[in-house]
């Protein structure tokens, strides 16, 4: 299976990627509201498969999109938290550096 990362380019799908992301989230939280690794695993896999089961390639905004329900789907609202953030510090370090390169390009 494919996925379509934000430049238009089309690359394999990793599900390590998928698990290395939520257990960064996971470690961010107090330890007593903590995912298992079991748990990591299996929204790890559910990710997998629903996108196997679109048919196509998803977008990396999409499976980021299905890893969040999936974390939430598991009750651990403190980890999706901190990844939700996550992804919003990102988006907006990618918007900065759009901004940057608009400048320097004038």
């Amino acid at each position: 299976m494919k996925i379509i990362k934000r430049n238009g380019a089309e690359v394999v799908f990793n599900i390590d990627k998928i698990m290395m992301a939520v257990t960064k989230a996971n470690e961010a939280v107090e330890e007593k509201v903590r995912m298992t690794p079991l748990q990591i695993q299996r929204i790890s896999q559910s990710v997998a498969i629903a996108c196997e089961e679109m048919g196509r390639s998803p977008s990396v905004e999409e499976i980021q999109d299905l890893v969040e329900k999936a974390i939430m789907a598991h009750g651990a609202f403190e980890v999706a938290k901190e990844y939700i953030t996550y992804r919003y510090i990102r988006s907006l370090a990618r918007q900065s550096n759009t901004t940057d390169d608009r400048i320097l390009s004038l």
